[in-house]
């Protein structure tokens, strides 16, 4: 039998006590939501096989890409960073955003000389 369930975003969030952590929430077909709660610095990164959709519910994200690229985005706000494009995320105040992708997508981490913006 099917088990019926809803999640409390904001109360899975506000249990988060840690600078950084990033869990599934939920999973559908190959795909899942991720939630994460931080502030600090990710590493540059891409995923060569998945595209990663990352909806901001509290704070601002700082989306770092290629060629200087910064881009703040805040609560309500969705931005999808394609296949293959290198990335890192930023928060300078705590942030909980959503993360869409390939549940088994590969992460390949840039080398430290790429880690500037």
């Amino acid at each position: 039998m099917t088990e019926w369930k809803t999640l409390n975003l904001s109360m899975i969030a506000n249990q988060v006590q840690e600078e950084y952590s990033n869990f599934i929430l939920e999973q559908a077909n190959d795909h899942c939501v991720r939630i994460a709660v931080f502030t600090g610095d990710y590493q540059w990164h891409y995923h060569p096989d998945s595209d990663e959709i990352f909806m901001v519910l509290e704070g601002e994200l700082l989306m770092d890409l290629p060629d200087g690229i910064t881009l703040a985005i805040g609560p309500g706000e969705v931005f999808k960073v394609p296949a293959g494009v290198m990335h890192r995320t930023r928060a300078q105040v705590r942030t909980v955003n959503l993360c869409f992708e390939r549940e088994e997508a590969a992460t390949i981490f840039a080398e430290p000389t790429q880690e500037k913006v």
